[in-house]
């Protein structure tokens, strides 16, 4: 092949080689599928919606804190409303949502009601903390000591469940979401209030 039958080559093929490099970009690199997912959901696609209705079963297993060391069960945080988020740092629809995570988190954070258990499913846990310097984040973060409920949690990541004050389950998601609206927040109250 000649100079002018490659550049007439790369002239015919250019839109196919750019879509074929954005394509192993996005299958090869966790940040590039975690920034796709992000505006998709600032688009409105991955709204989370809490649906009226019976709560389910009551759930109870151990935890521990990463950062103390303490171990808790869910048991002890009855009569309060908890949020739990099972997630891993090299999953991009978790990487995706944890920016919403993080604002609902700093929404009820001074809520003595509400609860957040962010449960890291990384094998190696530096690199959770690394992501979780890298995005700045402030959220309690804590590994599971036991199996995991299936209803809580049956492997699909992200996970989000939310426990009512009773320990039921009022909310089970599997996959990417945004808990970051106001819409959002407001049947998270809807839930406290439920009890009052």
């Amino acid at each position: 092949m000649n100079k002018q039958n490659i550049l007439r080559f790369l002239k015919k093929n250019l839109n196919t080689m750019i879509w074929g490099l954005l394509i192993i970009v996005l299958v090869t690199n966790t940040s590039a599928k975690a920034w796709v997912l992000r505006r998709m959901m600032d688009l409105g696609i991955f709204n989370a919606h809490i649906k009226p209705g019976p709560s389910h079963e009551i759930v109870s297993f151990n935890y521990r804190d990463v950062a103390t060391g303490n171990v808790v069960n869910t048991s002890s945080l009855r009569g309060k409303v908890v949020f739990i988020n099972c997630w891993a740092s090299w999953c991009p629809p978790c990487r995706a949502e944890f920016s919403s995570v993080m604002s609902l988190y700093n929404r009820f954070k001074d809520n003595p009601q509400v609860v957040f258990i962010l449960i890291n499913e990384d094998d190696d846990l530096a690199k959770a903390k690394e992501f979780l310097q890298k995005e700045n984040c402030n959220l309690p973060i804590y590994k599971a000591l036991d199996i995991v409920p299936v209803s809580v949690y049956n492997g699909t990541l992200p996970t989000t469940v939310i426990l009512d004050k009773k320990g039921k389950i009022k909310y089970h998601h599997e996959g990417l979401a945004d808990y970051g609206r106001e819409e959002f927040a407001n049947q998270i109250n809807e839930v406290i209030r439920s009890f009052e």
